[in-house]
């Protein structure tokens, strides 16, 4: 190494930990800000419920809603809680599951999507409330009408996003790898897979989003206990602050959800250099 070399090796030096001393500010930072919407909404509902612009009975102030969720966790809502996180996960893992296989033959073969589109494309057009129906003269009022339900709610999201991310792949790598003698195996896991991943996380995020969609329909019909149950009864009962309790709950557990998605994306899709947007401090 020359000297000129060293010298640009140190003064690189600097300006990489600095970068990198950045990057972890703005993922510091990023929190903070996606807070600030909803601390100005909780601000503003409590200043409109409190001098009477909007009547309590039909939207309480959000320090009662902080109130009933306080009598709520101490009373059944982890009850709730636990029995519609139980729904959603099964639900999402079948679904997403039978998607990823689904997709994958239907990516790779343009037979197979002769065969079936046609099929998933009417079937992905029934709302989740037409189903439900069916699902209870078929499975009855029990756990498992409410896990299809899911289930099928999960599919199409995960099933369209992985279709689409295979046939979006660079013809030319398929070729390249197909140049070099790889096995169909080889190929799927070096070439195939890397490329789709983008586009199956993607459905993945749709697909546990509808997940938590679709829980709502399932457990307003026929359900003694979980989120959508609690709708319900605070429905029944008149009581707003149950409702948007609730659907609070609901909002958190989706996101919390998602978020975990997104972090498993991030650590799978580390290898990607992309455009992730500009700041101001960029």
């Amino acid at each position: 190494m020359t000297v000129s070399d060293k010298t640009a090796s140190a003064g690189a030096q600097p300006l990489l930990s600095a970068k990198a001393e950045r990057n972890v500010w703005v993922r510091y930072k990023t929190p903070i800000k996606g807070l600030v919407l909803p601390v100005l909404i909780i601000v503003l509902l409590e200043f409109v419920v409190r001098i009477g612009w909007l009547p309590s009975y039909q939207m309480p102030a959000p320090s009662e809603i902080v109130l009933t969720l306080r009598d709520l966790a101490d009373g059944a809502l982890w009850k709730h809680i636990s029995a519609s996180l139980l729904r959603v996960l099964s639900g999402f893992v079948i679904g997403a599951s039978l998607a990823l296989v689904f997709a994958a033959w239907v990516g790779l073969s343009r037979e197979a999507e002769a065969y079936l589109e046609p099929t998933f494309a009417g079937l992905r057009s029934i709302p989740s409330l037409a189903w439900v129906p069916l699902l209870l003269l078929w499975l009855g009022i029990g756990e498992t009408s409410k896990v299809v339900l899911i289930a099928i709610g999960a599919f199409f999201p995960v099933y369209l996003n992985g279709v689409a991310a295979i046939r979006g792949i660079d013809r030319k790598l398929v070729e390249v790898g197909q140049m070099y003698g790889f096995s169909r195996y080889r190929l799927t896991r070096r070439i195939l897979l890397p490329a789709a991943l983008p586009g199956l996380f993607t459905g993945l995020r749709s697909g546990m989003s509808l997940s938590w969609m679709f829980l709502v329909a399932a457990e307003l019909i026929a359900a003694t206990k979980g989120l959508g149950y609690l709708l319900s009864d605070g429905r029944e009962t008149s009581r707003p602050d149950i409702v948007l309790a609730a659907i609070i709950v609901l909002a958190t557990l989706g996101k919390l959800s998602d978020g975990v998605l997104a972090a498993l994306e991030r650590r799978c899709l580390a290898w990607r250099d992309t455009f992730n947007g500009q700041s101001r401090e960029d």
